[in-house]
């Protein structure tokens, strides 16, 4: 079992295999130029695998793959199913902007995926393309609705950014609600590599838009989820997920693995511990030392405080966020 100093069991790794992604969000990475990092830096799947299994056997539970956006990333499904072979009752899942979604959902679920989360800002293809700033609708909407069928459990992520996509709140819900899968509602976190000009959410205002039309109750946290969870009378649930209040550090129980083998407790933190260069030479016990030195140094809360304007330096799209 893996426990911090402050008393939190952290059981959830999230494994980004590629920065890459075919996007350029507003409030994630809106001017990096299309580029990658060299494939000798990244680690192999079979790699990441090494250091999946010690992770596992350690006490993580739960796996999310990201990116960037991991179906940029060949043999996505080689990769799931080698996790999946070695423990079947694993928690997997990945998180992806469902652009190349509809052509390799099937291989995934039949690899051993069976939840996914997806972007969608917004269901104008115009407002979606100012904000990817790439024409994504159609292949998103289409990508969805296969892993529907396939038979994911598929959760929606959107950021509502005022003077840009506000006033499709309710529309995203009831997208959702229609097909039976969450939606949460991801008040935006300030960084360096986000346009400057970016106004998001607060959770209040997203409440009275929504209690404009609904009536809802406070479900509050569900386990170690970041999310905040209201109930619709009929039943429908939706999230908020608030990274600005101390709340959501205070079950906080993963760490995160990018594709180059930094090791990183926070999101928030640019502290990070590299696992590459033992995993490389096959010394297993010294990644798992590196684990638990991660683990033992996670600080207790992130630095986004209700009020506080500092920004962080970190990549999202190295960590999937």
């Amino acid at each position: 079992m893996l426990i911090d100093s402050y008393g939190r069991t952290v059981d959830y790794l999230r494994v980004s295999v590629t920065e890459r992604c075919n996007f350029r969000c507003q409030y994630c990475m809106p001017e990096k130029p299309f580029s990658w990092v060299p494939k000798e830096n990244l680690l192999s799947f079979e790699e990441l695998f090494e250091f999946i299994k010690v992770s596992i056997d350690e006490g993580i539970k739960k796996i999310r793959i990201t990116g960037g956006e991991p179906l940029l990333r060949e043999d996505l499904d080689t990769f799931i199913k080698m996790i999946y072979d070695y423990k079947n009752d694993i928690d997997l899942a990945m998180t992806t902007n469902a652009f190349l979604l509809k052509g390799s959902a099937k291989k995934l679920y039949d690899a051993g995926l069976r939840r996914l989360n997806v972007s969608i800002d917004s269901l104008k293809p115009e407002i979606a393309e100012a904000i990817a700033k790439k024409d994504v609708l159609p292949n998103v909407l289409a990508g969805i609705e296969e892993a529907l069928r396939v038979g994911f459990k598929v959760k929606v992520n959107m950021v509502p950014m005022k003077g840009m996509n506000e006033g499709e709140v309710l529309d995203v819900l009831e997208y959702c609600k229609d097909r039976g899968m969450v939606v949460r509602f991801i008040e935006y976190m300030e960084n360096v590599h986000a346009e400057v000009d970016i106004k998001g959410m607060q959770s209040p205002e997203l409440l009275s838009i929504i209690g404009s039309r609904y009536r809802y109750e406070d479900e509050g946290f569900d386990g170690h989820s970041p999310s905040h969870y209201y109930k619709l009378e009929d039943g429908y649930e939706f999230g908020i997920i608030e990274p600005h209040k101390d709340d959501f550090c205070t079950k906080c129980n993963r760490i995160r693995l990018t594709a180059e083998g930094n090791l990183i407790p926070c999101l928030y933190f640019d502290e990070a511990m590299s696992i590459r260069d033992a995993v490389r030479r096959g010394d297993i016990k010294e990644a798992a030392l590196v684990l638990k030195e991660v683990i033992r140094t996670k600080p207790e809360k992130n630095r986004w405080s209700e009020g506080d304007t500092e920004q962080s330096n970190r990549a999202f799209y190295e960590t999937g966020g």
